[in-house]
């Protein structure tokens, strides 16, 4: 992997990490407006197809380009659905890919003081 292909995916991802950031603020947002939240979404997704997208491996990418795709597709196909259960629907995949990114940091010792005995 050469430095054009880091650099094109350290922009992947970032363009990425950008859109969920936005996408999960207008969500989390007391006064939510689905019509604003579409028009974030757009204007992010119009953002990202700018960027080249690179093959990822990681399951937290995967799940920011997933998470991309589902945006997409709940904000294009507006007829009919329910607002509610897609403004739930969208937040719990995103609180999903924000626990996935920080799984390995939380790691905390149980039972500390049941530790190790060597017999003295």
């Amino acid at each position: 992997m050469n430095i054009n292909d880091k650099d094109a995916r350290v922009k992947y991802i970032r363009a990425l990490e950008r859109f969920l950031g936005s996408c999960v603020s207008a969500l989390k947002n007391e006064n939510f407006d689905f019509g604003l939240f579409v028009k974030r979404a757009e204007k992010g997704l119009k953002t990202l197809q700018k960027v080249d997208p690179i093959r990822l491996d990681s399951t937290y990418t995967n799940g920011l380009q997933n998470y991309a795709n589902l945006v997409s597709n709940s904000i294009v196909n507006l007829e009919g659905i329910d607002i509610e259960e897609t403004h739930k629907r969208l937040l719990k995949e995103a609180n999903l890919l924000e626990k996935e990114k920080y799984r390995g940091s939380y790691k905390k010792e149980k039972h500390k003081a049941q530790g190790f005995s060597d017999g003295y």
